[in-house]
């Protein structure tokens, strides 16, 4: 995937003037160690200065780090450490930043031996409180070298996706389609997060798609589709306009990037978009996420935003599904009760037309969209993708702005069901814990969207982390029953 960042974290160790240096710099040296003896990795870079009590050796470590294309730092505490140094460092430093420190190594050297950073990281959370930065702090930020080197781990995919956002531009296509005030949400927070937007009119695209009518290019995409399509290919005399389409919404990236290193796409699919292009576009989404350019339907910006995210946090393909449909009472006694520990509100159905890439689908075809040919002509519905969603954990999570313009997010983790769904369009059996809870009091009672957007794997930790690190505001999640939320009725 080239649509995302690779991550390189700039390591500075930091030691307060009245605590022995060698400290720092030897644990820095451990740490170093540690990490590639685990990680095998070359994404840490280990900075030759440590910073005491000096700005100007902040200023030296700030250029060094730069100058070797750190594009993410981690400010480690070998002992107490400099708080005005260290913080003013995390401050002028482009980029997101983690703390972390040192824990003492042996009850025989707790004299001249002995760092204090336990103490120093109180001392450094103030001092970045009391400068308004942000900085990403691990659950217990204290460890041995081999600790930290997984707090360090752990940070690479929360970086990521900070700094994809802090160079990213969301392009749409056209205003939401009608009843769908679900999908609009102010953007002003878009630009609060360092992201850029380019809002186009469908007519642009129209215009740009025409242009690719003979486009040279167009048999080389088609057999392209073929190979990926296989049997699942029902609709041949569609690949050659679905390809058209494929090389418009690409040169229109490369066009209009600007300055910004990545980007999304937030398109319009309906009502009047397959009666004018002649095809729907769900399979050409797919394919586009699939190469980690996340395309949402319906002009879901924040959706868009949040597959993106979730690109950078999994390195992984996601998609965006509807919270669709309950799980019929006798499928569920027929095909999850008993074999699976999970009640009926468990589960529900996640389903979107046809954008989930082919490597997340049991198997794919290519047919017609089958609500959209209940009110159109069936030729003009072609173009989407149908398959049962592979089975596995999976991570369901959004980032979204309000109405009134406030930041709030939901993560809960669970899996896709290995049930046949029985139905159409991309769709899979889920199973969160306590979904029906989640669904009533965060869901409804936030006012999210139904779209969601899905991970395949279990990725709540590091997507909760970059949700607070961008200030969300509120942070749901599938909460034990021994946990109420604040408006679940204590007497139902």
């Amino acid at each position: 995937m080239n649509n995302i960042p690779q991550v390189k974290i700039g390591l500075v160790a930091v030691s307060r003037d009245c605590f022995p240096a060698s400290l720092a710099i030897n644990r820095r040296k451990a740490l170093i160690d540690s990490y590639k003896k685990l990680y095998n990795d070359v994404d840490v870079y280990e900075c030759p200065v440590c910073i005491i009590e000096s700005e100007t050796q902040m200023v030296e470590a700030l250029e060094d780090i730069k100058k070797e294309g750190c594009n993410a730092l981690c400010v480690y505490l070998g002992n107490f450490g400099p708080e005005i140094s260290e913080t003013l460092l995390a401050k002028h430093f482009d980029g997101p930043v983690m703390f972390c420190a040192a824990a003492e190594e042996s009850q025989n050297d707790l004299q001249d031996g002995r760092g204090d950073a336990y103490c120093g990281m109180l001392n450094a959370s103030y001092n970045l409180k009391l400068r308004g930065v942000k900085a990403y702090i691990p659950e217990y930020p204290v460890g041995t070298a081999d600790e930290c080197a997984k707090m360090i781990n752990e940070f690479v995919p929360i970086a990521r996706a900070l700094v994809g956002l802090a160079n990213l531009k969301v392009i749409s296509f056209g205003p939401r389609p009608l009843n769908f005030l679900a999908c609009n949400a102010p953007i002003q927070q878009l630009y609060n997060l360092g992201v850029e937007i380019e809002e186009n009119s469908e007519l642009d695209l129209f215009e740009a798609f025409n242009k690719h009518k003979d486009d040279k290019r167009i048999p080389e995409v088609v057999a392209d589709m073929e190979k990926e399509l296989g049997k699942g290919n029902k609709k041949p005399e569609i690949l050659a306009k679905l390809a058209q389409y494929e090389l418009t919404l690409l040169d229109w990236i490369e066009e209009h990037r600007g300055y910004r290193k990545y980007v999304t796409i937030a398109g319009k699919c309906w009502p009047a978009f397959q009666t004018q292009f002649g095809f729907v576009p769900c399979y050409v989404n797919s394919r586009l996420t699939g190469r980690g350019i996340p395309v949402s339907c319906e002009v879901d910006i924040y959706g868009a935003l949040s597959e993106f995210i979730g690109t950078c946090v999994s390195n992984d393909v996601v998609t965006l599904l509807d919270i669709n449909n309950s799980v019929p009472a006798d499928m569920y006694e027929q095909s999850i009760k008993g074999k699976f520990n999970y009640k009926h509100t468990d589960t529900f159905m996640g389903f979107h037309c046809g954008n989930t890439c082919s490597s997340k689908l049991t198997e794919c075809t290519m047919k017609y969209q089958k609500i959209m040919a209940r009110n159109l002509p069936e030729e003009v519905t072609q173009g989407t993708l149908e398959g049962n969603i592979v089975p596995g954990d999976i991570t369901f999570y959004r980032l979204q702005s309000t109405a009134d313009n406030h930041l709030k997010a939901y993560v809960a983790q669970g899996e896709v069901l290995p049930t046949d769904t029985m139905s159409f369009g991309g769709i899979g059996v889920f199973a969160i814990p306590e979904m029906g809870r989640f669904y009533r009091h965060i869901l409804i009672q936030h006012n999210f969207p139904h779209h969601g957007a899905v991970a395949f794997g279990h990725y709540g930790k590091a997507l909760f982390e970059v949700f607070k690190y961008v200030g969300a505001e509120v942070i749901g999640y599938n909460q034990p029953v021994s946990l109420p939320y604040p408006t679940e009725n204590p007497f139902a």
